[in-house]
């Protein structure tokens, strides 16, 4: 079969799932009394919640024919974007089975387990708040995330390198690395003069003792024959350090920031759940006190986009650095 019409295919095949889900949208009735869709205004539009569910799955097969489009002009991309056909198209097809029991028929408990056109209510109706929301947890979540890894870096590199400063630090890692961050909260509200300062607190701590822990390993790990080396070739401490300790510890750092990356997300979601005025968290809580469970499934969704975003530009960031790796490891 010529390349090109196979990949076509793919490509079909790959959004065919999400066609179906929008077809079968219009075309199957709506069989659940006492379901109404409520007009709003998004943008200048006036749309309700159901027809947004339809230009979000329009929106989806419009992003992957554009993505396979241009992944066809590269053979690793265009390898995974065929391997991700098959799961794409389970995607659309399990978003058409969760309208039908979720919004057609309803046959799933309510209000627990709402269709996605529900689900698209919290965001036509309320969309500024959720991105009000979205970027306090962002701010939260980037303040923390950065003060733990820059301090977890610095520190793992003390104790992998200086045996005194291992000495008195190893043990405070040892009991901390075992106590979920969140059993500090009563504590850090108390000492620290607002709940945002608690929070980053809390989050920094989480990622600290993990970044410390393997950029330590990282560094102590490191080869003696690679220092014996610097020191022929004239290095002074700093060299061996910033030269030869340091990139040898790079994977396991990076290893150590994207463990801690979903680590610091559980600590933001739980703190934003126990004092915080604003964020996913806090939004979750506030809606599942009215039983607006479809808020709270927005909020999930809202929070499974921002991770996979942030995982990713982690990947990138962690693929440049480590560019030397290629050819190396599997």
């Amino acid at each position: 079969m010529n390349k090109k019409l196979k990949h076509f295919l793919t490509i079909l095949f790959s959004v065919s799932g999400f066609g179906i889900a929008a077809i079968l949208n219009i075309v199957v009735p709506q069989k659940a009394d006492a379901v109404t869709f409520e007009q709003h205004q998004l943008l200048g539009i006036t749309l309700d919640s159901n027809q947004a569910y339809r230009i979000v799955l329009y929106a989806l097969i419009i992003g992957y024919i554009i993505a396979g489009i241009i992944d066809y002009k590269f053979d690793i991309r265009r390898k995974n974007y065929r391997r991700q056909a098959a799961f794409r198209f389970a995607c659309g097809i399990a978003l058409f089975l969760w309208d039908l029991l979720g919004t057609k028929l309803q046959v799933l408990t309510q209000p627990f387990f709402p269709g996605p056109a529900g689900i698209m209510e919290a965001f036509v109706s309320e969309g500024d708040f959720i991105f009000q929301n979205t970027l306090y947890s962002l701010r939260l979540y980037l303040a923390g995330f950065i003060v733990g890894v820059t301090l977890g870096i610095v520190t793992g590199v003390l104790v992998g390198w200086f045996p005194k400063v291992s000495y008195w630090v190893s043990p405070v890692l040892k009991v901390l690395g075992v106590i979920p961050a969140v059993a500090w909260m009563p504590f850090a509200l108390t000492l620290l003069p607002t709940p945002f300062t608690a929070a980053v607190f809390l989050i920094a701590v989480c990622v600290w003792s993990l970044v410390t822990t393997l950029t330590a390993a990282g560094v102590h790990s490191t080869p003696k024959t690679l220092f014996e080396a610097g020191r022929t070739l004239g290095g002074n401490e700093a060299y061996l350090v910033f030269h030869i300790a340091i990139p040898h510890a790079l994977p396991q750092i990076f290893t150590g920031i994207a463990t801690a990356n979903g680590y610091a997300f559980t600590t933001l979601v739980m703190a934003e759940m126990m004092g915080q005025p604003g964020g996913l968290g806090y939004y979750i809580n506030a809606s599942k006190v009215w039983s607006a469970y479809y808020k709270v499934f927005a909020a999930i969704i809202v929070m499974a986009i921002l991770f996979s975003i942030i995982t990713w530009l982690l990947e990138f960031v962690e693929a440049r650095a480590l560019k030397w790796q290629k050819g190396v490891i599997r």
